[in-house]
């Protein structure tokens, strides 16, 4: 096959997802991986102690491998099946082989010494390749450069099988989700489910063998997916069936043929002993070696501030739910964990009147994507416009857009993959930077390209997607991401967007968007009738706001059970009491009530973000973040959110500092040329009702 031939060695700036086989994945890696050690060991040879002699060079070496293969892991992603599945495996070890043959290379760690060193004695770079070449270093440590020997061997043994692991991981967990059903065929057990929902249950069952399902008769189909098992827990009145898929929820990928069970323990085995090897006592102070925060104890007691602020509130939350199930009929002595759903959202609809029904009335996505899009041209003076066709795309469901300055200068694109398959699409939502800004050796300007991925509820036959208001805080998340990596002004690909930014900033971007989603001027504008365009009614946006911090504490104490389990199972973990990874998750539940797990729970063997994502150790990383994104938008509550010239000014200079300068400066001084000050949680603790 010629690189002709080849979508992945002849696509151009955008591209060829039309085109891409998994056929086209090895020989188009093996050429590339090729010609790059080529120009490895061709740099090693000659490289000079200077930006022009190192590092851009060695950047414009590997840069066709990690883009290719950033591309293979997104399809891998999107459009999962044995042939992605095959040629990634076959690929992976060649991938992490290259990465540490750059990684570990005497002569590139001592030219960056002498680079460092030169520029000590007289200042030769911006701060930006200042902070580059300083990460370089660093990952050089961390991947091993001054090993040698068996253990260096024994090394590059862990980070292989760590690569392999963590893609069974993934790979378990959407066959896990994607080969369980619950299947409802009497009307009586569906007639309480929101129609959209019956309409999506019916379409799930056509795809499974019942072509003659219908929304009003059935069959129905449920799945562990998201968009269909969150909404059957918060809405059916059969207790036992909610009880049925709470189960195959808690312990999904935890039994064969899909159990992830023995890759924790082994992945966590793994990361230990690289950590060792490296001369980290735990992995957790191997991964904070990269992050904002110092040190364990550090993260410890954010945690522990938070838990204090939510224990109380929350056991008096989990006593006001049950109070309330026992006036509506409830019988049992205690609430279940498939119960919490439920009656919490009929809490929700009998204190603030309304139910999630609705409101998806008035979240249709294209009025969604109208409203996001207003609310970034409004706080960053940017135009984003749909340019559906002018790029290739994987799905046909995929939109295409492109980001202009005000002045109409382009500078960037996205593609948006909104909607749920739950046979071929990993669960969750994620942005992956596909280009980054760049400035390129003949002086043209690479744009950014970023992929944004939701896994949100389908359109009907009759109807757009009709949003659930967390699907929609999901997607101005996500957006967040997107727009650090796109308004970028920082030309060095390597600490431009969301390059070189610590991993526990890298969700301020993200969880700063989802204010505006509880904005009164921000909602009112992009929540319109499906059917009748009328604009929300002005007492329902008075409703979903007074119902903001409905259960708060419960919602805080579960990403903080998270956040500890992570951290007890990276820096404390094996201890006597704690036989295994569970025992660790149970004792921390134990101290956070009222979490609680039926016997069987093993949420651990689907927690992809530990085990086949980037942030083991890191997790506290939403909680540190979401104490800066709240201090930044109490910036603009500060300035007036009904001071539109104030809006517009605190927007441009949020611009100008967090989006704009991405991994060239420390996150810590990028908040303090936004802020003025550092954050403190105050505004957090507020925005949660905590204080």
């Amino acid at each position: 096959m010629n690189s002709t031939e080849n979508p992945f060695l002849n696509s151009g700036y955008y591209p060829a997802f039309d085109c891409m086989q998994p056929e086209h994945v090895v020989p188009a890696l093996r050429s590339m991986l090729a010609e790059a050690t080529t120009a490895v060991d061709k740099l090693e040879k000659s490289a000079a102690p200077t930006w022009a002699g190192l590092m851009d060079p060695l950047y414009r070496a590997c840069q066709p491998v990690t883009e290719t293969w950033t591309l293979v892991s997104h399809m891998l992603g999107v459009m999962n099946n044995e042939g992605w599945r095959k040629a990634h495996d076959e690929m992976q070890p060649e991938i992490v082989a290259f990465s540490l043959r750059v990684g570990q290379s005497a002569a590139f760690h001592r030219a960056y010494l002498a680079l460092r060193e030169a520029d000590h004695r007289t200042p030769l770079l911006t701060p930006a390749r200042r902070r580059i070449l300083d990460s370089a270093i660093l990952g050089a440590t961390l991947s091993g450069v001054a090993l040698e020997g068996p253990a260096k061997e024994r090394f590059n043994a862990i980070q292989q099988e760590l690569a392999t692991r963590g893609t069974a991981f993934g790979n378990n967990l959407l066959d896990a989700v994607k080969s369980y059903s619950l299947w409802i065929r009497d009307p009586a057990d569906m007639c309480d489910l929101p129609a959209p929902f019956r309409a999506a249950a019916a379409l799930a069952a056509c795809e499974a063998g019942e072509p003659a399902a219908t929304a009003e008769a059935g069959p129905w189909r449920i799945t562990l997916d998201a968009a269909s098992y969150v909404p059957f827990l918060k809405h059916s009145p059969n207790r036992h069936l909610r009880e049925q898929l709470y189960r195959a929820g808690a312990t999904k990928a935890s039994s064969a043929p899909h159990d992830n069970t023995a890759h924790i323990e082994t992945i966590l085995t793994l990361r230990r002993e690289m950590a060792n090897l490296l001369g980290f006592p735990t992995f957790a102070e191997l991964s904070l070696a990269t992050k904002m925060a110092s040190s364990v104890e550090v993260v410890d007691q954010l945690l522990a501030d938070l838990a204090k602020a939510a224990r109380d509130p929350g056991a008096r939350e989990h006593a006001d739910l049950f109070a309330f199930a026992r006036t509506r009929g409830f019988a049992e002595n205690a609430l279940a964990p498939w119960d919490i759903s439920f009656w919490s959202e009929r809490l929700r609809e009998a204190r603030h009147d309304y139910n999630e029904e609705e409101l998806r009335a008035y979240l249709p996505l294209p009025r969604v994507l109208d409203g996001m899009f207003a609310l970034a041209e409004r706080l960053f003076d940017i135009r984003i416009k749909p340019a559906d066709g002018r790029a290739p795309v994987w799905h046909p469901d995929v939109r295409f857009f492109e980001v202009n300055d005000a002045d109409g200068t382009p500078l960037a694109c996205f593609f948006l993959d909104p909607y749920s398959r739950p046979a071929t699409k990993q669960g969750g939502a994620w942005m992956n930077s596909f280009h980054t800004r760049d400035r390129l050796p003949d002086g043209s300007l690479c744009l950014p390209m970023a992929l944004l991925v939701c896994n949100q509820t389908l359109p009907a036959a009759d109807q757009p997607s009709l949003m659930r208001f967390d699907e929609v805080t999901t997607l101005f998340h996500e957006f967040g991401h997107a727009l650090q990596h796109m308004l970028t002004t920082v030309e060095d690909p390597d600490a431009s967007g969301i390059h070189n930014i610590e991993y526990d900033a890298v969700e301020i971007a993200s969880q700063f968007m989802e204010n505006w989603c509880y904005d009164t001027a921000t909602l009112r504008q992009f929540a319109q009738h499906y059917q009748t365009h009328a604009p929300i009614p002005e007492e329902l946006v008075a409703k979903i706001r007074a119902a903001k911090n409905h259960r708060a504490a419960y919602a805080l104490l579960r990403q903080l059970l998270f956040a500890i389990t992570d951290m007890d199972l990276h820096a404390r973990y094996p201890r006597p009491e704690w036989p295994d990874a569970d025992a660790v998750k149970r004792d921390a539940a134990r101290r956070l009530p009222p979490m609680a797990f039926v016997p069987e729970d093993r949420f651990l063997c689907g927690f992809s973000h530990l085990f086949a994502g980037g942030y083991a150790a890191g997790y506290y990383g939403y909680k540190w973040s979401e104490v800066h994104s709240a201090d930044a938008f109490a910036a603009f509550e500060e300035a007036g959110l009904d001071n539109a010239a104030a809006v517009r000014a605190t927007g441009r200079r949020y611009r100008a500092t967090i989006l704009a300068l991405g991994g060239s400066v420390h996150p810590r001084e990028v908040y303090q040329a936004f802020r003025g000050r550092p954050p403190t949680v105050t505004a957090l603790l507020r925005h949660a009702g905590l204080t």
